[in-house]
């Protein structure tokens, strides 16, 4: 996958950069921007990240920084395996 050129920097959405300079209305702030960067200035903070249906909470560790939000929140429901689907169902040819 091509990444983003190094001249250009990684990418932030504006609304992002003013909230980081008020670093008290990060926390438990919703965000939209699933393709914005994570930079160090959000570090120890709790952010709710938007999935397309439900904002799902993170906590922002060093981790995660140079990665996007988008990475963190799950678009897909998870459905159960077929082998745990319930008693009476047959295992197999006999």
């Amino acid at each position: 996958m091509p990444r983003r050129s190094i001249w250009k920097g990684s990418f932030v959405d504006a609304f992002l950069l003013r909230m980081k300079k008020k670093r008290d209305l990060l926390f438990n702030r919703k965000i939209w921007s699933r393709r914005s960067s994570i930079s160090p200035e959000f570090i120890d903070c709790s952010v709710r990240i938007y999935n397309g249906k439900t904002p799902v909470r993170c906590k922002i560790t060093e981790g995660k920084v140079g990665h996007k939000f988008g990475e963190f929140s799950s678009t897909r429901k998870q459905r159960p395996s077929r082998i745990n689907i319930g008693p009476g169902r047959k295992r197999g040819k006999k």
